[in-house]
């Protein structure tokens, strides 16, 4: 997340008492400095790692806003959203990930969630964001509301699928997508906060599942879907 900037966001409130705001992210660093950069506005009033986590802590908080990562173990921010979505619906899901890709920007948004902002966002756009969508707005990072204005209006009740992308995990196409942006391995492992060991096996795995074998190809192969 970026540093704090000069002019705090106003304190978000509803129904005049501060917005609770839950956390969802399988990184706990991430998750501490989100904490902290909106504990001025908000009042966090819980955080989870895993998918179970989260639909059992949401569903006895009640928060109004959930900020919810796109990619995580165990079918990611779209199962949690698609669980209490059943039980809670008066919840409300900003999405906050590192991916900007199409695929994942379109997918929660047909999953029910408000809003989609990637994790450049700086804390008062952020604190914005979340008042925003608790007022039932529809919020978007700037070139992500595009993806969503043309999918819906080509195609609006189609679905988003690409076999050949479908075979891939969600980190192998986190991996992937930076590949195909320049990003050296070790530049890799920061952004996704793993290993670097750990970006060669997955793209190791990319390269088995889609059957080529250089870099150059992956780029090309990303590009081509409007992965990049």
């Amino acid at each position: 997340m970026a540093d704090q900037t000069a002019g705090a966001a106003e304190e978000a409130v509803v129904a005049g008492r501060r917005l609770r705001v839950f956390l969802v992210d399988d990184h706990a660093m991430f998750r501490a400095g989100v904490r902290a950069e909106l504990g001025a506005h908000v009042d966090v009033v819980g955080e989870a790692s895993t998918v179970a986590e989260a639909v059992s802590r949401i569903a006895s908080t009640e928060p109004d806003v959930v900020l919810l990562d796109v990619h995580m173990p165990e079918g990611g921010g779209r199962a949690v959203l698609e669980a209490i979505r059943r039980t809670h619906p008066h919840v409300r899901f900003l999405a906050l990930s590192v991916s900007d890709a199409a695929e994942d920007v379109i997918g929660l948004i047909r999953s029910g969630a408000r809003g989609y902002v990637t994790k450049t966002i700086s804390p008062d756009d952020l604190a914005a964001a979340v008042r925003r969508v608790a007022d039932g707005d529809a919020v978007f990072s700037p070139r992500l509301a595009g993806f969503v204005l043309d999918a819906f209006a080509a195609r609006p009740d189609a679905p988003v699928s690409d076999p050949e992308l479908d075979q891939l995990t969600n980190r192998e196409r986190e991996v992937l997508r930076l590949l195909a942006r320049g990003y050296a391995y070790k530049e890799i492992a920061k952004e996704l906060y793993i290993s670097i060991k750990t970006v060669e096996t997955h793209v190791s795995n990319v390269l088995r599942k889609l059957q080529m074998s250089s870099r150059y190809e992956l780029s090309r192969w990303a590009a081509d879907r409007r992965l990049v």
